[in-house]
């Protein structure tokens, strides 16, 4: 296994590529809440030999250790886990892509560090709230999935396909990552949809009724991004549907 150690963290990733050597095009992929890196195994195994594939699991997740501190379950941490990922393996820009909880994430490294950013990939996902009230609701419901965690364990977890093939940290932790990466602070990212200037390909499930919205909303306010809505698809379409969705990342990804 592959570690970051950043300030008492280690963050769990996973380097895959081809025959290319160091000059094929990175992707940093990061999951969906209460999933992880083994989400993406189907694109490794279609895509691996041509791109240089990153996943990474934010905290909370997967292989990811991190303190149980809720100082250290943010937004603002796993941007920065994701920049100090691309600096560790000596990556200066990279396909940023990510799927529902990971879409959001990818459109929040964006608003920070727009110059590290090659092209995006949402997938089954929305980009936040903008009025306040909106977002207290959103928080509301993940306080309570937070306290539901901690009363039943993991066994109250659900989701798409994508969380029972993916490795689990304990529930307190998964819990704090319900409060605090999960949780909507502003709308900074709403809000930044329509100065997106890289290439995007927004991609769901027809059947993903939680985010179709959220994800037509992107598709409309991004400039000149690609929409693919895959029929038959739920939420975790990359594993619903795994051709159907290699095929549009290889065709997006041929582009740039």
């Amino acid at each position: 296994m592959a570690y970051l150690d950043r300030d008492g963290v280690r963050v769990h990733y996973e380097d895959s590529g081809g025959n290319g050597g160091d000059d094929r095009m990175p992707i940093l992929l990061t999951h969906g809440f209460s999933a992880s890196t083994g989400m993406w195994r189907g694109q490794v195994e279609a895509l691996g030999g041509q791109y240089r594939l990153i996943r990474m699991d934010m905290r909370g997740h997967g292989e990811t250790l991190c303190h149980m501190d809720d100082d250290l379950f943010s937004q603002h941490h796993v941007v920065e886990d994701m920049r100090a990922l691309l600096d560790h393996l000596g990556i200066e820009k990279a396909v940023i892509g990510g799927h529902s909880l990971g879409g959001f994430m990818s459109l929040a490294f964006h608003v920070r560090y727009p110059d590290r950013v090659t092209a995006l990939i949402l997938q089954g996902c929305g980009p936040g709230y903008r009025s306040d009230k909106s977002r207290a609701v959103w928080n509301q419901h993940n306080e309570v999935r937070a306290r539901t965690l901690e009363e039943q364990g993991l066994g109250a977890l659900n989701g798409g396909s994508e969380v029972p093939i993916s490795v689990q940290r304990p529930a307190p932790e998964l819990a704090m990552a319900a409060r605090g990466i999960l949780s909507q602070i502003d709308a900074r990212v709403i809000d930044s949809l329509t100065s997106i200037a890289v290439p995007t390909l927004v991609i769901i499930g027809d059947g993903d009724s939680d985010f179709l919205e959220g994800s037509n909303y992107m598709a409309g306010r991004i400039p000149g991004a690609i929409n693919v809505v895959v029929p038959g698809g739920g939420h975790g379409i990359n594993v619903d549907q795994p051709e159907a969705v290699n095929r549009a990342l290889g065709a997006f990804l041929a582009t740039l």
